[in-house]
């Protein structure tokens, strides 16, 4: 039996024990469902009170059912509701009795949404923007996540691919018909212009959006510096709790400590490491490499040294790696000023001296990285890759006049794929899977 043609359900609330539980019945049998468990099918959009029963005859709860005949239903299909107590035996228990409904199966993760977008209930951009929004731990995740959830680039990315085919079409016309008197004989032209737009207005997009589908994954910021110098003091400082080992000696810290911040609504990843020294431990040489191969890989580097000390070198943040902020710390107790050479920020991390500032350009830092604002509508790098094809290809379609009006309809059509696969218009079952796996199931 096709997948489609089963009827499926699932916890779609929260983790028990809570107060209410919701449990979804999506397909042709969720009719059946009802019947069973309720003994009627209530009205149509009705919150119902009833006795849920086992098949067997055993009441599980006092609850209430609600029927959503499709196709006005989330998933397109009929779907039953139940919401009962949230215990985790009342839970189990309504499990146990779909179960025992012939044709009635668990659902697998994201397979409502995944039903849904089959259905055409939503495009792919909205399901990822449904899942990153459950996914959400910052607002600023939230917020853009809320805007893929609404079709914003969904509904951006249908018009475009609407004017495209309206540009194909032209030239498609002159291909054709090349003799017909009713068809125009300068169809190029026009066809070129809107194809210029077009680009114009993705490639905006692209812009605007600077890097903001690294906002699912945030900023990720390295502490990097010799040893000593209070790298670890300073993360538990941003951290507000006790995350590293502080000691005066000299390779207490052998390995890379990650921890996540919620900063501004901004997610960031603080890595503490190994002081940067020559060392003859191998333990402690290969906390040292770790630590410079993560600051290669990190989106900013704080270079942290002693105020005190005028030997601390640090890096010149020039070598098209990320950009290097040079923090002087223990100021409270420094003897020289300005003896680690031109620092960006002079702190004491131990007692709080300059530390609000550090935050406070790390906020804007990140708010600028991501492209801050409401126009930042990428979310995923799929996105990003799949705009940024399409726009490649009407460059090239553009650089093609007048050497073969076929050249410029191919790459329009490669425009009108790549758009497609964007929102899911075009066989897409390869990536189908990799997304709608990471959904939990309910949803």
């Amino acid at each position: 039996m096709d997948s489609r043609e089963q009827t499926i359900f699932a916890l779609s609330s929260g983790r028990a024990p809570s107060a209410i539980a919701i449990i979804r019945v999506s397909g042709p049998k969720a009719d059946k469902a009802l019947e069973t468990l309720c003994g009627m099918i209530p009205a149509r959009r009705v919150a119902t009170v009833a006795t849920l029963k086992h098949p067997d005859g055993t009441a599980i709860d006092e609850g209430v059912a609600l029927w959503f005949p499709g196709p006005r239903s989330a998933t397109g299909e009929d779907i039953a509701e139940f919401q009962v107590h949230g215990g985790r035996a009342v839970i189990a228990a309504m499990l146990d009795a779909l179960g025992k409904i012939p044709t009635l199966r668990l659902a697998e993760p994201g397979e409502f949404t995944r039903r849904a977008f089959e259905n055409g209930k939503l495009d792919l951009t909205e399901a990822e923007g449904l899942d990153d929004l459950i996914h959400a731990d910052t607002e600023q995740q939230r917020r853009q996540a809320l805007r893929q959830m609404k079709g914003l680039l969904g509904d951006k990315a249908e018009r475009w691919r609407r004017d495209i085919i309206a540009a194909s079409a032209l030239i498609e016309a002159g291909i054709d018909f090349p003799d017909e008197g009713d068809v125009p004989q300068e169809l190029l032209a026009p066809a070129l212009t809107r194809i210029s737009a077009l680009r114009c207005e993705i490639e905006e997009t692209l812009a605007a959006s600077a890097q903001s589908e690294r906002l699912r994954d945030g900023l990720i910021v390295a502490i990097a510096g010799p040893p000593n110098a209070g790298k670890s003091t300073l993360l538990n400082r941003l951290a507000r709790r006790d995350v590293a080992i502080v000691s005066p000696h000299a390779g207490t810290t052998r390995d890379v400590i990650e921890v996540h911040l919620d900063l501004d609504g901004y997610p960031m990843t603080l890595l503490d490491s190994a002081g940067v020294r020559e060392t003859d431990d191998p333990v402690e040489q290969e906390g040292v490499r770790r630590a410079q191969e993560r600051a290669r890989h990190a989106d900013l580097v704080l270079w942290v040294a002693d105020a005190n000390d005028d030997t601390a070198s640090s890096p010149d943040g020039d070598d098209g790696h990320a950009p290097v902020w040079r923090v002087a710390n223990k100021v409270d107790a420094a003897t020289a000023n300005g003896s680690v050479g031109p620092a960006r920020f002079r702190i004491s991390a131990a007692r709080g001296d300059g530390v609000g500032e550090l935050v406070a350009a790390l906020g804007n830092y990140a708010a600028e990285y991501f492209g801050a604002g409401e126009s930042a509508l990428i979310g995923r790098a799929r996105h990003r890759a799949l705009l940024q094809e399409t726009a490649d290809s009407l460059a090239r379609a553009g650089k093609l006049a007048g050497q073969g009006d076929e050249l410029v309809a191919e790459e329009l059509r490669i425009g009108i794929h790549s758009l497609g696969r964007l929102t899911g218009r075009v066989d897409v079952e390869d990536i189908l899977d990799a997304i709608f796996r990471d959904f939990c199931i309910g949803k």
